[in-house]
């Protein structure tokens, strides 16, 4: 939980803490790291459309609705 503001300048960490450069460098390798196998969803556009589906459904409680916007 967020307390209250002391006026202190708060610690930069993580990637607010590194130089633009390596903060490139480590968005350039993306999802390198993960072998093209073990990417189910580069594989079964069905898979990747269901679970996006699922996924909005549960953040969104499906409210949209195929074919265009409600009134």
């Amino acid at each position: 939980m967020a307390s209250v503001d002391t006026g202190k300048p708060r610690a930069r960490r993580g990637f607010a803490a590194m130089n633009p450069e390596r903060r490139r460098e480590i968005a350039r390798k993306g999802g390198a790291s993960v072998p093209g196998e073990k990417r189910s969803f580069a594989k079964d556009r069905d898979l990747a459309a269901s679970a996006g589906r699922k996924g909005g459904e549960a953040s969104r409680g499906g409210g949209r609705t195929r074919g265009g916007r409600e009134p």
